[in-house]
């Protein structure tokens, strides 16, 4: 498990690279989710994106904890994206998780997701099981209940990197409409679990 110090080390762009390759891991009562972590979205102070531009409220606090700090929040009213805060204590910064590469539970994964509207009754390929930020959330069996845990201190967690020395694509955000020219999202080159190239 990547320890506290590993979050406080560095800024939130540079955090979003340096999360690519680990391991993200959610041991559940259900039984262990895990996978690589290939794709990533920093989302900084100053940035109309993120969610904290305007100031803290109920619903972002999390991102304004320290780092390390897991934020789940909703998007589109019914799916769930995980964040883990970046900035420092009482700055509004995070890093999104958006893809990930399936290494443990598959077959877990395949059940979660199978019980949500958007995959019901499919049988999904294992690169489809977490490649975007709402599909990993509902694979890795990650809900709201997580919001405010510890990513190195709790059930979910990260650890050291699985793929080393990857190179790394820098490119813009996707789904957003403000801020969407910042090269704030980072993916591992020829990763075929990212969501979109």
């Amino acid at each position: 498990m990547l320890p506290a110090e590993f979050y406080f080390t560095y800024d939130t762009l540079t955090l979003s690279q340096k999360l690519l390759g680990c391991e993200l891991v959610h041991d559940s009562a259900e039984g262990i989710t895990a996978g690589i972590i290939v794709e990533t979205e920093g989302y900084l102070v100053g940035d109309p994106a993120c969610h904290a531009y305007r100031n803290k409220t109920k619903r972002n606090a999390p991102m304004f904890g320290v780092p390390g700090n897991i934020y789940v929040y909703q998007i589109y009213g019914m799916y769930l994206c995980v964040n883990i805060s970046s900035g420092g204590e009482g700055v509004g910064e995070a890093v999104l998780i958006r893809a990930l590469q399936p290494t443990q539970g598959q077959e877990l994964m395949q059940e979660r997701r199978s019980r949500h509207k958007s995959a019901s009754g499919k049988v999904l390929k294992e690169k489809d099981l977490c490649n975007g930020p709402a599909k990993l959330v509902q694979a890795m069996g990650i809900t709201k209940l997580h919001n405010n845990f510890l990513v190195y201190n709790s059930e979910i967690y990260c650890n050291e990197p699985i793929l080393a020395d990857v190179e790394i694509v820098t490119t813009t955000r996707i789904g957003i409409t403000q801020g969407a020219d910042l090269p704030y999202r980072f993916y591992v080159k020829g990763n075929r679990f990212v969501s979109r190239k």
